[in-house]
């Protein structure tokens, strides 16, 4: 039998098309989501180094945060440091003893993020290291030995980070990516080059037997993926 177009299900409010979505997360971050002095200045070491504006947005790093206190998260890797600010979310979510190894391919980018990361108090339990992802990837370990791998970088290489996530991640551990909606446009991935690229990787981490994942329509879309045992 020919596969049927799914049907249209409701979001649970009346009519979903009048609620928009980016009031929707403003709600979330008024409430939730409220940013310090030190968060505040790691943008602001951003603009100044003149770093594109692609730090997670407040809803979204909120809702990562407390993922990682949820799964009881103690060893984290995050691909992607920019200028330090999710992993400053990040590393207040880990207990006293935890650990955060945070890759970035720009030695420029990564000074900064050291300074946030100081000026946030969260440096002692911080590693920022400096080179390809990839490459740095591969030399963690011992595999089954992290509890979260947060990817936020290079989207064509996403499914790549997926398969290191896989060796890294003990049961139970996290694999989170962001922009999995990729401003809408995984709905019609024909618009778009990366979005193409986003709605292949969706679908390898739907289709992947090692994961337990949905994607989490927060900002511009946190995909959740749990290691299964």
């Amino acid at each position: 039998m020919a596969d049927r177009a799914p049907a249209r299900v409701p979001s649970g409010a009346a009519d979903p098309s009048e609620y928009d979505h980016d009031a929707l997360d403003l709600y979330v971050q008024r409430l939730f989501a409220r940013e310090d002095d030190a968060l505040r200045r790691t943008r602001e070491r951003a603009d100044e180094a003149g770093m594109p504006r692609i730090q997670l947005p407040l809803a979204t790093a909120r809702a990562l945060q407390l993922l990682v206190r949820a799964a009881g998260v103690r060893r984290a890797v995050e691909v992607g440091t920019l200028a330090g600010y999710s992993a400053i979310w990040i590393a207040r979510a880990l207990p006293e003893d935890g650990e955060l190894v945070t890759l970035e391919i720009s030695a420029k980018h990564a000074a900064v993020a050291r300074r946030s990361l100081e000026d946030a108090g969260v440096a002692d339990r911080v590693e920022v290291r400096v080179g390809d992802a990839a490459e740095l990837l591969d030399a963690l370990g011992p595999d089954g030995s992290f509890g979260l791998v947060f990817v936020d970088a290079d989207k064509e290489r996403y499914t790549q980070y997926l398969e290191a996530a896989a060796r890294l991640l003990r049961p139970g551990g996290l694999f989170v990516a962001d922009n999995a909606f990729w401003k809408g446009w995984v709905l019609d991935p024909g618009v778009d080059e990366l979005a193409a690229v986003l709605d292949r990787f969706n679908r390898t981490v739907a289709d992947d037997p090692r994961f337990d994942a949905t994607i989490l329509p927060v900002g511009d879309g946190l995909l959740v993926g749990v290691r299964r045992g």
